[in-house]
């Protein structure tokens, strides 16, 4: 484990528990820890001027994919790409202001150091017309082309029903399986 690894641990268990979760639901739900992606490109710019990072494999492939999809005549945007510790324990402080109690939140959103977004290779993907980062994205022709298709790029569905993580249904939600991932 390399020393970023270690910062970023320790980073994500301290906001884990200044936010109340404890090693034992981490434990309970079988979260497995993401460090930090330490290198990351651009890998998408938003039609807002957002950028958005991956890892540079992720990033190669998400490119590939989104052009494979055009020439099908689909059109996949990125709604989120890279998030960091930091930037996952302001989300669910976010949802925490907002009245969601805690295990509710942790539904939708991964304790920090737990997300698959802080690896790089994970990506929210939506098409214009459809809402962002709702249930809905699985009516759209984007869904039934990622379904056929995104394996070949190397992208899993990470969240489907009844996923052993415990997290709600999120069909709009992807990771890039490197070999290390895979393993």
């Amino acid at each position: 484990m390399s020393s970023g690894e270690i910062d970023s641990a320790t980073v994500a268990a301290q906001s884990a528990r200044a936010l109340g979760i404890s090693s034992a639901y981490l434990q309970q739900r079988g979260l497995r820890p993401c460090a930090e992606a330490s290198a990351l490109v651009l890998a998408d710019v938003g039609a807002d001027g957002r950028e958005f990072r991956l890892t540079p494999a992720a990033a190669q492939s998400w490119r590939a994919m989104q052009l494979a999809a055009a020439a099908d005549g689909i059109t996949l945007v990125l709604e989120s790409a890279f998030r960091s510790v930091a930037r996952q324990t302001e989300i669910l402080r976010i949802k925490l202001a907002a009245g969601d109690t805690l295990e509710q939140a942790l539904q939708w959103v991964a304790p920090p150091g737990y997300s698959e977004h802080h690896t790089g290779c994970a990506v929210d993907i939506g098409t214009p017309g459809s809402v962002a980062l709702r249930e809905e994205f699985e009516t759209t022709t984007a869904f039934a082309w990622l379904r056929a298709q995104a394996g070949r790029h190397g992208f899993l569905m990470s969240f489907p029903r009844g996923n052993v993580q415990g997290y709600s249904y999120e069909p709009w939600h992807w990771c890039f399986q490197t070999p290390e991932r895979a393993a």
